[in-house]
């Protein structure tokens, strides 16, 4: 067919002229001889004419076989032959018949011959134009230059469209069939080369075909001008292939890569749902939505294997095209009643593993069986595909991934079901990822808060609020730390400190220091010699670490405060430590000057001082961590400015002075956490605190028991006048038999009924237990029997022995 439509196209017939031919008579005698063929074989026309055009052929199978094909054809070929030369000599040539009719109406045969090299050439010619236009993969046209059709290849003829079709002499505008191409815009590519002279190579272009008319195709079209001897542009050649899949495949990688650098820029599980169907609408799907199993929602560890039929799953995230189904049936957080239904196809998913994909009438069935309205509301809006990809991480069922098409009129298809499998994949690792985040955030802490105070003691001599804020950086352990302990004689310890670094390593360190300082708060020490035995528990802890590069916890902070609220007297000693801040009732700030400022725990140096400051009724005192120093040390100008915020007052709720100094943090914040405490003082009112002075006399235990019991029943205490006069007459006994004068009893009545006894002896009591035989020793038992707490402080002019009842 190519031979014709070529040889049509561009009149490829042989004429005669200068070259090597002879005719030959219906019984094979040569008639006419040519001077093309006298130079190639040496004979004269004379000397040839009348012979048998065998007689010319080296072999009598060449002859023979010559007769048959031109027995078979019109055209014959012979592609190679042996002609005898006049000298004897052999020459190979490719010799072609053309059938001819004479004027008398007998045949005749016109006889071509051509070299080897002529031949060669001839072949490739005809193998080219064989490969292009009946062979080719390649649409290819050939138009002149007022854009008609002169040829075109088979492939084109077959294409949707275009089939049974007259082109010759038409445009593409006429033939082709409606809806195919921009035809504006193709023939201006046409004319644009037709003008230029410049080839257009591989120009992508979009357009329908009649067999799939719901989706675009694409064509990689290149146009290449077409020019004559002179160099004229006579026509043009058009070569286009179908890219359509191998677009297709690059959408679909490039989604996966957006997918890929989209999903997961947050470790929280909801937000890397979102940028999940975020990147699959509209690209992908008209509409999206995750549902995840209820632990994986709360961040706990999902279900390994299968999933049972009736497992819950909540929807964590959804996004819809505009004009998509703007109703939620499910809000994000609720469950979804349909992936439990028996038989649903999450069921299927989540049981198998596989993706379920339904088309046409079958999701309408689905959702029908399940949830009437759903199936409705998908009715109207024209769901026709959807997509269900479960989701799996690591072993474990997360939960799935539906896609739905409501305005692409083509369904999901299996590569579709592959892309969606893939990027469903990646989020699933990011989503698991951001759950063992959120766990292992949850169990950081709640490790954290553990080892902070779970609740502040309610005090008379101190109103207390707290703030801890983690980290913002990934570790949120960290080693800032706050305390309130309670000490003997109505007195309040105020503790704040902080660990260097962060991590689970400087949260456990924080939680030892803590203890220690509890511990050493029992022993009633003032707050520099508190410091000086934490700070040697501090260089035993370092000596105890095998890792020594790691951070331990030497070069920790502390400042310790003691409150009194008898004398409002308030003593503070610090280690490295930012000093508490004061707030007046007038507003004013200022942070508290005090000597040294005291090296950090375990790095020895100097040793810590104490520092007094009389503090009055209502004043803040602010402890803070570390972590609210900025570089520059301009921590103590934040933290004036924040506390001295003109809608805060000594008289505002503690809560709102927290919230007021944590909405002034600086941004960015430091990266490490922080801890503040705020305290307002209330001294004890002078008719709660009685304090007699005693001889060191025996008589003087009975007169201590009569003014005791006076006092208690001005305070209306009258129900502890007998335990009371029992503990008063050990405790002044012991002071009197052991102590030195001067002897002092003391009765503190706060939450709680304090009896304080005072002598200038260091020396303590101490309690055992007494035999049978024993005349004393009994006494300090009872006191631990009828008190609540007991115990020693020491201080420089002695010791003092107390003890507590609980008020009735």
């Amino acid at each position: 067919m190519y031979d014709v439509m070529f040889h049509d196209a561009f009149g490829d017939h042989p004429q005669p002229g200068d070259e090597a031919y002879a005719v030959l008579d219906a019984q094979g005698a040569l008639t006419n001889w040519g001077t093309g063929a006298q130079r190639l074989l040496g004979y004269t026309p004379d000397e040839v004419r009348g012979r048998h055009g065998s007689d010319l052929l080296y072999s009598a199978a060449d002859a023979s076989r010559l007769v048959e094909r031109c027995q078979e054809t019109e055209t014959p070929i012979l592609e190679r032959a042996v002609l005898r030369h006049r000298d004897g000599s052999r020459i190979e040539v490719g010799l072609l018949a053309h059938r001819l009719a004479s004027t008398d109406g007998r045949m005749q045969w016109l006889i071509r011959a051509e070299t080897a090299d002529v031949l060669r050439r001839r072949n490739f010619g005809r193998a080219l134009l064989r490969g292009l236009f009946t062979e080719s993969p390649f649409l290819i046209d050939v138009f002149d230059t007022r854009l008609r059709f002169v040829a075109q290849n088979d492939v084109q003829r077959q294409a949707a469209g275009f089939v049974d079709k007259d082109f010759s002499g038409r445009t593409m505008r006429e033939v082709a069939p409606a809806g195919l191409l921009d035809m504006t815009a193709f023939e201006e590519r046409q004319r644009q080369v037709l003008v230029t002279g410049e080839a257009m190579v591989a120009t992508e272009v979009h357009g329908r075909v009649p067999d799939d008319p719901d989706r675009d195709h694409v064509w990689s079209e290149t146009i290449v001008p077409l020019r004559s001897d002179s160099g004229e542009v006579i026509g043009l050649t058009h070569a286009v292939f179908d890219v359509t899949e191998r677009v297709r495949a690059r959408e679909r990688l490039a989604l996966v890569n957006d997918a890929s650098a989209a999903i997961g820029s947050t470790l929280d599980v909801l937000h890397t749902a979102q940028e999940l169907t975020d990147v699959a609408v509209p690209l992908f799907a008209d509409h999206a939505y995750v549902d995840l199993l209820d632990p994986v929602f709360r961040g706990e560890e999902p279900v390994a294997g299968p999933v049972a039929g009736d497992a819950a799953l909540r929807r964590a995230a959804s996004s819809s095209i505009p004009g998509g189904p703007a109703e939620t049936v499910v809000a994000t957080g609720d469950i979804d009643s349909f992936t439990s239904a028996p038989g649903s196809p999450f069921a299927r998913a989540l049981a198998s593993g596989k993706s379920v994909l339904l088309t046409g009438e079958e999701v309408l069935a689905e959702l029908t069986h399940v949830d009437p309205r759903r199936a409705a509301l998908a009715r109207g809006y024209g769901v026709h595909s959807w997509l269900l990809v479960p989701m799996s991480a690591r072993g474990a069922v997360l939960g799935a991934v539906a896609f739905v098409r409501i305005k692409r009129t083509y369904s999901f298809e299996a590569d579709d079901i592959l892309l969606a499998e893939e990027f469903v994949a990646r989020a699933a690792v990011c989503i698991d990822n951001a759950r063992r985040y959120t766990q292992e955030r949850s169990t950081a802490l709640a490790l954290q808060r553990s080892l902070l105070p779970q609740r502040l003691p309610v005090l008379n001599a101190v109103e207390v609020a707290s703030r801890y804020l983690p980290a913002d950086g990934h570790s949120v352990l960290g080693g800032a730390w706050f305390d309130v302990i309670p000490l003997s004689g109505a007195r309040v310890a105020l503790v704040a400190g902080d660990v260097v670094g962060n991590g689970l390593h400087s949260a456990v360190t924080m939680g030892r220091l803590r203890t220690a300082v509890r511990t050493l708060a029992d022993l009633d020490l003032s707050p520099d010699e508190l410091l000086t035995h934490l700070d040697d528990q501090v260089s035993r802890l370092s000596d105890e670490r095998v890792d020594k590069p790691v951070i331990g916890a030497a070069g920790s902070t502390c400042v310790y405060a003691v409150f009194d609220p008898v004398t409002r007297r308030c003593a503070i000693a610090r280690a490295g430590h930012p000093p508490p801040a004061r707030v007046s009732t007038d507003g004013r700030v200022e942070f508290l000057e005090l000597p040294g400022s005291g090296s950090p725990l375990g790095h020895g140096g100097a040793p810590f001082e104490c520092g007094e400051v009389t503090l009055t009724e209502g004043e803040l005192l602010v402890l803070c961590s570390d972590g609210l120093e900025q570089p520059t040390g301009t921590g103590h100008a934040w933290l004036r400015e924040a506390l001295s915020d003109s809608h805060l007052t000594t008289s505002i709720w503690l809560d709102g002075v927290c919230d007021t100094v944590i909405r002034h943090l600086p941004s960015p914040r430091p990266q490490d956490d922080l801890a503040l405490l705020v305290a307002r003082v209330h001294g004890l009112a002078p008719d709660r605190v009685i304090t007699w002075e005693l001889a060191a006399e025996p008589e003087m235990v009975g007169e201590a028991r009569v003014l005791a019991t006076q006092k208690l029943s001005e305070w209306g205490l009258q129900e502890l006048e007998f335990t009371t006069e029992l503990i008063i007459s050990e405790l002044v006994t012991n002071a009197i038999r052991y102590g030195s004068p001067p002897i002092q009893l003391r009765l503190i009545r706060d939450r709680s009924l304090i009896c304080e006894v005072t002598d200038a002896s260091s020396t303590s009591p101490h309690i055992r237990r007494a035999l049978e035989t024993d005349e004393g020793g009994r006494g300090l038992f009872m006191v631990s029997q009828f008190a609540q707490l007991w115990g020693t402080r020491y201080h420089a002019r002695g010791k003092t022995i107390w003890a507590e009842q609980p008020l009735v």
